[in-house]
C-alpha cells in the first residue's frame, strides 16, 4: 500500500510477523525510466529492501510495455525475487496515464504490459494484481485474457473499481476465478484479497473459495504482528502490552526517519501512529500529542514521557 508499507514498515513487518511473500509499494515504471536523477533517487527509495524481507516483490504500474519492460529489468538487477504489475489502484492520478485500474479497459494493452515484463525480468516470476471488473463484474472476460500471458499469479481483488472499498468484499468472485482458471487449464496460481482481517480469516476465506493463497493490505495497518505464528497485541488495555506497542512504534518512526527522512513527509508517520495509539484509555490524549511531531527525537520525548506513567 502506498505510503504504508514502506522500506520502514516492511523491516519492522520482517522481524515481528513475518508473512510468506512480501510486496512493495507500488512504484512507476514510467518514473523510474523517465525521471531526472533527483526524481529517481526518490522513486529508488521505494524499493529499498533487506534481505530479512525475502522474498519480496517489486509492484510497479505502467500502461507502457517498454517502460514496464526496462524497470522490471532494473528491478532483476536490484535483486528482487518477483514483479508484480498493478492493474487494480483506482487512484485517479494513476488511471490518468492508463495504468492501474484502467488497464481493464484495454486488455490487448494489458497483455502486452505483462509480456514485456516477463521479457524484463528474465527467469523471475511476474505476477499480477487486479480487479473483477471496472464498472461491473467482467471477471469472465477479463481473467482469461491475463491468463493467456501465463502470469505466475493473479491476485484477484474482490470488488470492482467503482465499488472502491465501499462495499464488503465479495469472495465468491474469487471462487469464479478459480474455476475459470481450472477450466482453462491454466497452472497459474489465484490470490484472493479484500477485507481479510487476520490469518485465520484469510485462511478461512482460502478454503472456502479454493484459491492458493490470500494477499492482506489495510489488516497490518498498525498491526505488524499481524503474521506472528502466536498472537502478540490481544489485550490493548495492558500495560506491559501498551509498552510494547509503543516501543515498535518508536522502533518504525526511527526506521523512517533514518532510510526515508530525506525523501518522504514525516506526516507519512502520522498515519500510523493513529492506528498504532488506540485501543486504551488514553490513547486519544497520546495519539493528540502525536500528531504535533516532525522528528524522531520529538516521538521519543513524547513516548517516554508517557511510559514513565504506566504502572
Amino acid at each position: 500500500m502506498a505510503d504504508v508499507t514502506d522500506a520502514a514498515f516492511r523491516r519492522v513487518i520482517a522481524k515481528y510477523g513475518k508473512p510468506d511473500v512480501t510486496w512493495t509499494e507500488f512504484v512507476s515504471a514510467d518514473g523510474l525510466i523517465r525521471a531526472t536523477p533527483e526524481g529517481k533517487v526518490k522513486l529508488m527509495k521505494d524499493l529499498i529492501f533487506s534481505d530479512a524481507e525475502r522474498p519480496i516483490v517489486a509492484q510497479l504500474f505502467s500502461a507502457n510495455p517498454e517502460y514496464m519492460k526496462q524497470a522490471a529489468a532494473l528491478c532483476k538487477e536490484l535483486g528482487f525475487d518477483g514483479i508484480d504489475i498493478n492493474m487494480g489502484c483506482p487512484d485517479k492520478s494513476i488511471e490518468k496515464q492508463g495504468a492501474g485500474a484502467a488497464m481493464m479497459k484495454d486488455y490487448a494493452n494489458a497483455r502486452a504490459v505483462i509480456r514485456a515484463a516477463k521479457e524484463g525480468a528474465g527467469d523471475l516470476p511476474v505476477s499480477v494484481k487486479t480487479r473483477v471488473g471496472y464498472n461491473k463484474d467482467e471477471l469472465d472476460l477479463w481473467l482469461p485474457e491475463l491468463l493467456a500471458e501465463n502470469p505466475a499469479v493473479i491476485t484477484v481483488h474482490a470488488r470492482t473499481r467503482k465499488d472502491m472499498s465501499k462495499v464488503p468484499a465479495e469472495w465468491s468472485y474469487v471462487s469464479r476465478a478459480v474455476a475459470i482458471r481450472d477450466a482453462l487449464g491454466s497452472e497459474t496460481l489465484i490470490f484472493g484479497n479484500g477485507d481479510a482481517l487476520s490469518t485465520d480469516d484469510a485462511r478461512a476465506k482460502a478454503l472456502e473459495a479454493g484459491c492458493d493463497g490470500v494477499m492482506l493490505g489495510r489488516a497490518i495497518f498498525g498491526n505488524p504482528w499481524l503474521f506472528a505464528k502466536q498472537p502478540v497485541v490481544e489485550n490493548r488495555e495492558d500495560a506491559k502490552t501498551i509498552r510494547h506497542i509503543l516501543e515498535v512504534m518508536l522502533e518504525h518512526t526511527k526506521h523512517f526517519q533514518e532510510i526515508l527522512g530525506d525523501v518522504k513527509n514525516f506526516s507519512i508517520m502520522k498515519k500510523h501512529y493513529k492506528a498504532y495509539v488506540v485501543g486504551w484509555d488514553e490513547a486519544k490524549e497520546l495519539r493528540i500529542k502525536l500528531m504535533e511531531t516532525n522528528t524522531y527525537v520529538e516521538v521519543e520525548t513524547i513516548v517516554s514521557e508517557y511510559l514513565k506513567s504506566l504502572k
